[in-house]
């Protein structure tokens, strides 16, 4: 096999997209779907019952126009597509045309035992998550939850017409792109935390991490040879076949971790029973991300300390934002305005309307900012002060803490009706 051009093929997939707007966790993530897409089932952590294999279901959430969800997603993709044999399945799709893709990739794979080894792999990316599944479509949850385990032997899906479909080995690889909206519009809330959405990786941003009007007025002309190194270094990753052996360092820290989060699961309160199927899976997720992280260093099948713990601390980063992901599951709608009033008036503590309408509308109406606002007001959560001619939505906490004690002379509250 040829050697590598790259020390670290996501570190430097992060310097090739630096230029980019969108926030920097947006397009690590999108190198590690990248990097799943070419390992595919060639490798697997062995646990006798099961094995744990490289694929993820990664949902990019953001406010709409506001990260380039797509482009980010596609930047990888792009580089994965050069990648000879990795295949790709449709980006819109009913469960039916899913199996079928799955069916079409089967392919013997020779491994380094001389002997050839059957899977039916594919990569979908879409750019809209609601044109790839219906959270509501039960079937296609189902299909979609059974087939995230990746493991071994051959799948079988019963339909009524046209008899049954027989997969060799399984694996499907899914990044999409979301808002909060849509989620709350079309996640059922029974879904939070079990099932499907214990299953995926939900990375979230709601700012842009700079400006860049123009990209190529910043891109430098070495980039284009950085991305040859990627494309050569993501096809050397294709090539990888085998079982990743945990050292020992490795065993006894994901021994020690295992310890440690099963007696933090406990005693919780039914909210945070909610998200047991996440946190049963967690430790899942970090396996799989470590194969990643050592695949993209080096060519060895060895899972080290350090890739435990780094993949340990990435996946718990991402639990911070999560609560932005779903907090609006299962609200009434007036509930949705109320709380996105109060999140923009809170984030500038003192807010004029213009600038309070211009955030809020990419996703709410004139007449929902305005009932938000109402809502808010009678609730005693804001309030509307004059400040030196200025009219302004501030928050009820941060009034009391900061404007009482220095609001200039003059300023008063007005009692003026939404």
């Amino acid at each position: 096999m040829p050697e590598r051009r790259l020390k670290n093929w996501l570190e430097s997939y992060l310097q090739y997209t630096k230029y980019s707007e969108a926030p920097e966790k947006f397009h690590f993530w999108a190198g590690v779907s990248a990097v799943a897409g070419a390992l595919r089932r060639r490798v697997w952590i062995d646990q006798v019952y099961f094995q744990w294999t490289p694929n993820f279901y990664i949902v990019f959430v953001a406010p709409p126009g506001i990260v380039s969800k797509s482009t980010t997603a596609g930047i990888a993709m792009r580089l994965l597509k050069q990648v000879p044999d990795v295949r790709f399945g449709p980006d819109a799709v009913t469960w039916q045309a899913l199996t079928d893709a799955l069916a079409k990739s089967t392919e013997e794979v020779p491994g380094p035992d001389g002997l050839g080894h059957p899977m039916s792999c594919i990569t979908i990316s879409s750019s809209e998550f609601g044109t790839f599944m219906d959270p509501r479509d039960r079937e296609m949850v189902d299909v979609m939850v059974s087939l995230w385990d990746g493991q071994l032997g051959t799948w079988e899906k019963v339909t009524k017409t046209q008899g049954s479909d027989l997969i060799v080995n399984p694996w499907i690889n899914m990044n999409a792109c979301t808002t909060p909206a849509w989620i709350a519009e079309n996640f059922p809330k029974y879904m939070v935390g079990g099932g499907f959405t214990s299953r995926c990786v939900f990375v979230y941003a709601e700012e842009k991490r700079h400006l860049v009007a123009y990209p190529s007025r910043h891109v430098p002309t070495e980039l284009k040879e950085l991305e040859k190194d990627l494309v050569h270094d993501l096809e050397m990753i294709s090539q990888l076949f085998g079982e990743y052996k945990l050292t020992p360092e490795a065993l006894q820290y994901g021994e020690d971790w295992y310890a440690e989060h099963y007696a933090d699961t406990r005693g919780h309160t039914e909210q945070d029973n909610q998200k047991a199927g996440y946190k049963a899976r967690k430790q899942t997720h970090i396996h799989k991300l470590a194969i990643i992280l050592a695949a993209a260093r080096h060519t060895d099948l060895v899972i080290e300390k350090e890739d435990l713990e780094e993949a340990g601390r990435i996946i718990t980063d991402l639990e911070a934002e999560m609560p932005k992901v779903f907090q609006l599951i299962g609200q009434s709608d007036s509930a949705r305005f109320t709380e996105a009033v109060y999140g923009v008036v809170c984030k500038h503590n003192a807010v004029d309307r213009s600038v309070l309408v211009r955030e809020l509308s990419r996703t709410l109406s004139s007449r929902e900012i305005e009932e938000g606002i109402k809502t808010c007001m009678d609730a005693g959560m804001i309030r509307l002060i004059n400040a030196q001619g200025r009219v302004l939505l501030v928050s009820e906490k941060y009034y009391n803490e900061q404007l009482t004690a220095s609001q200039p002379q003059g300023a008063s509250s007005v009692q003026a009706s939404v």
